[in-house]
């Protein structure tokens, strides 16, 4: 009896035509200003060239964070299922209770000599580590001066933390460095901002940053997520790119995109950051430990990058040559040169999703990023470039964009 009636309390509440016509009422108003995400099906591996549902012919992949092309790569496949068969297929556990394994360990002295520091801690998600850093590490007595356009893993956890919290325009000096005057009075202060900013494509002015931070006596932590394995001359990332290596505190970053796309992320830092992490991190001590297999092919990653620059240097390319087409065709395009997101700007949410949609038509698969991913006004296609694309791929893309563009009266 107890339990129909639970049952029967459950279909009235999601029943309601109150509440049901309130969602309805949501989801309408995302439809008509043209910001609905709808999701492809992807049927087949990620890759340069992959299978949709909405396609009859298989399409060019230029939305992934695949960025390295390793997403399907063979050696990680072997090492993956060669990993299962010796330490299973789940922990099945959080770490401090039974979920540490051998090579979790391994993977974590990988990972602090990859980025030069004492050490490392994984988390389920590059999102769980920056919900877990800041308020294990802060008190009201410290303060985040953070990018105003930093990614919203960030912002989510610093908004778990009790230090005061200052925002500062996006990549201005300036504008920091006042902050970092009004904070003076707090015991600690964190900079923090995205290496590479994921919507954008542009990179911190990090000797800037830690220029002021020396000179203020502040600490700077950078989230690596578009970073970490292609930037900088042998992929270590934004401090590498920007000759400040060693002198970046923190570093949080993920295992989910450069590094083999399956999931994962970490923080590296000094030992005593690193130990409150594994006694306070709430996404530490609470989530099940990393998947053996997604460790033992983390581990081969990180031997893949110490051995050849290789695929840095493809992807560098390739990201070279898609600019510099689209650029002379007339598209706006805006980031860093050398950063593989290349965001072809439009503006108007509809149009973007539009030209996506027209595109995949023509073989190419890419998705417009707009309101609230991105400031209204700011609608974008988010381009994304992979070593693994080849240079006829990545022409066969401009080709689409140039042809498309001004069908719909883009470009001239």
């Amino acid at each position: 009896m107890l339990r129909r009636s639970i049952s029967s309390l459950g279909r009235r509440y999601f029943a309601s035509p109150a509440f049901s016509a309130t969602l309805k009422s949501e989801l309408a108003g995302i439809e008509e200003a043209g910001t609905y995400k709808k999701e492809r099906v992807i049927i087949s591996d990620q890759s340069s060239e992959i299978s949709v549902l909405e396609s009859e012919e298989p399409v060019l992949n230029f939305c992934a964070n695949n960025y390295l092309g390793l997403a399907n790569d063979q050696r990680l496949k072997d090492v993956a299922a060669d990993t299962i068969q010796t330490h299973g297929f789940g922990l099945a556990s959080v770490r401090f209770i039974c979920g540490t394994q051998d090579i979790h360990k391994k993977l974590e002295r990988k990972i602090a000599e990859f980025h030069g520091t004492e050490d490392s801690i994984l988390f389920p998600s590059c999102f769980d580590a920056n919900a877990g850093l800041f308020e294990a590490v802060l008190t009201a007595e410290d303060a985040v001066l953070s990018d105003s356009l930093n990614h919203a893993s960030i912002i989510d956890g610093v908004r778990l933390c009790k230090a005061k919290r200052f925002r500062y325009a996006h990549l201005d000096m300036e504008d920091l460095e006042k902050q970092l005057i009004e904070s003076q009075s707090c015991r600690h202060r964190l900079i923090a901002t995205d290496g590479a900013f994921s919507m954008d494509g542009d990179v911190a002015p990090l000797k800037e940053i830690c220029d002021l931070a020396d000179k203020y006596d502040a600490k700077v932590f950078i989230d690596e997520c578009h970073a970490t394995g292609f930037l900088g001359a042998t992929g270590k990332g934004t401090d590498e790119l920007c000759g400040v290596q060693g002198r970046v505190d923190i570093i949080n970053s993920t295992l989910g995109k450069a590094l083999g796309g399956a999931t994962g992320g970490y923080t590296a830092a000094s030992q005593e950051v690193v130990d409150l992490l594994r006694q306070r991190a709430r996404p530490y001590l609470f989530s099940n430990t990393l998947a053996p297999a997604v460790v033992g092919a983390s581990i081969k990653v990180f031997e893949m990058l110490t051995e050849s620059s290789e695929l840095v240097e493809k992807l560098k390319t390739n990201t070279h040559r898609f600019r510099d087409r689209m650029g002379e065709a007339g598209f706006t395009l805006s980031g860093n040169r050398d950063h593989p997101i290349c965001p072809v700007m439009l503006g108007d949410a509809r149009l973007a999703s539009q030209l996506a949609d027209a595109l995949l038509k023509k073989r190419i698969y890419v998705v417009g990023f707009s309101f609230p991913v991105v400031p209204k006004g700011k609608a974008r296609i988010r381009v994304q470039m992979s070593a693994a694309h080849s240079v006829d791929q990545v022409d066969e893309c401009v080709d689409a964009f140039i042809e498309t563009g001004r069908e719909m009266k883009i470009i001239q």
